[in-house]
C-alpha cells in the first residue's frame, strides 16, 4: 500500500543535521485515525500497568521534586482523557508496538523514510510512545539515553532545548543516569536558558535534537497530544558504553580525568568493560525503578485527580 510522505519539509540541509543539530520540521501525521479520541481511549485501557505512568506537577514554577506518580486502575479510556482535559495532568503510554500492531507498523514507516534520507543511517532498538497532557502542564528539565524526536499532533508546547555539554549538562550526570544512580532529571538553573533553542511546537510540527541534549517543556493553555520516537545507532551505543565505562572507572577506581571519545583504541577497551559489568550483574527482580504513587486520577475533581495513600510500585 502506497503511503504519502511523512515529513514534508525534509530538505539537504535536514539530512546533514540529523542526530546532530535541532531540527524543526514539519510532518503529515496530525489527521491519523491512530491519534483520534477512540483510539487513545482504547490505548489507555489496553496499557498494563508497566507501560503507562500517570503524572502531575507543580502549577507554579520549575520544582521537579513536585512531580507526582498516580494511577487509573478501573477507568475507562474515556474517563482518564476528560480528567487530561479538564485538570492538570500528564499521561505517558509507552511502547505502542506491544500493545497495537497498527503503531509499530508507523514506526517503521517513520524510520524508513528517515533511513531513506539519511545516507548511512541505520537504527534498531526503535520505540514509540505517546503523551496527553493537561493545559499549562509541563515536563522538568531532562535529557534522555538514546536518540529522541517529539511529534505535536494537537495543541501547542513550548520547548526549550539546551546544549549537551558542560554546565548544561555534566559527563558524570550523564554516567549515573546510564548506570541507573539516578533518573533523567538533570540540575536546571534559570539562565540556562539564555542559551536554549525555544520552540513553539503546533500541530503537524516535529523536533529532533542532538544526543542527550537536556530539555524541559511548557503546555500553552490547551491539551496537547504528542509522540515521542526514540532510536538507537552505533554511534549512540558507542557514546553509551564510553558513559557506562566512564562511570565505573570514575566511581571503583578514582579516576578523575576520562575522555568521552567513542573511537579508536580506547573506545573497544570501554565497551568491553561496560559489556561485563552490564551483563555480568544478577538479574533484579520487580523492575529496576521503584515509583511512589499517591493519587488517583479523578474526572470529577477540580484537577482531575484526588490524593490517596501512598504506595510503592517497581517497573
Amino acid at each position: 500500500m502506497e503511503h504519502a510522505p511523512i515529513f514534508t519539509d525534509w530538505t539537504d540541509e535536514t539530512t546533514r543535521g540529523f542526530g546532530r543539530e535541532v531540527l524543526h520540521l514539519r510532518h503529515s501525521l496530525a489527521q491519523s485515525d491512530l491519534f483520534g479520541d477512540d483510539a487513545l481511549a482504547r490505548l489507555i485501557e489496553k496499557a498494563p500497568r508497566h507501560l503507562y505512568h500517570v503524572c502531575t506537577m507543580s502549577r507554579t514554577g520549575h520544582d521537579a521534586r513536585a512531580w507526582r506518580d498516580g494511577d487509573i486502575h478501573g477507568l475507562s479510556g474515556r474517563d482518564v482523557l476528560d480528567a487530561v482535559k479538564r485538570g492538570h495532568l500528564w499521561v505517558h503510554v509507552q511502547k505502542l508496538p506491544e500493545i497495537d500492531p497498527a503503531y509499530g507498523e508507523l514506526l517503521d514507516r517513520i524510520f524508513a523514510e528517515i533511513e531513506g534520507r539519511v545516507p548511512g543511517l541505520e537504527t534498531f532498538k526503535r520505540q514509540i510512545t505517546f503523551l496527553i497532557s493537561s493545559p499549562k502542564a509541563r515536563v522538568y528539565y531532562h535529557c534522555d539515553v538514546p536518540g529522541q524526536s517529539l511529534w505535536q499532533l494537537r495543541g501547542t508546547k513550548r520547548v526549550y532545548v539546551y546544549p549537551n555539554t558542560p554546565p548544561f549538562l555534566q559527563p558524570e550526570t550523564m554516567e549515573r543516569i546510564i548506570l541507573g544512580e539516578q533518573q533523567e532529571d538533570v540540575h536546571y538553573e534559570p539562565w540556562f536558558d539564555e542559551h536554549a533553542t525555544i520552540i513553539d511546537l503546533k500541530p503537524g510540527e516535529m523536533l529532533t535534537w542532538p544526543l542527550n541534549a537536556p530539555h524541559r517543556i511548557e503546555n500553552h493553555d490547551v491539551v496537547n497530544l504528542s509522540l515521542t520516537t526514540e532510536h538507537w545507532t552505533r554511534e549512540i551505543r558507542n557514546s553509551y558504553a564510553v558513559h557506562y565505562a566512564n562511570r565505573l572507572l570514575r566511581r571503583n577506581l578514582g579516576v578523575a580525568s576520562l575522555g568521552r571519545d567513542a573511537r579508536g583504541v580506547s573506545l573497544y577497551g570501554k565497551m568491553g568493560l561496560a559489556a561485563l559489568h552490564k551483563y555480568g550483574r544478577p538479574k533484579t527482580k520487580g523492575g529496576v525503578r521503584s515509583y511512589t504513587v499517591d493519587f488517583r486520577v479523578d474526572p470529577q475533581a477540580a484537577l482531575g485527580y484526588r490524593d490517596i495513600p501512598a504506595y510503592q510500585i517497581a517497573k
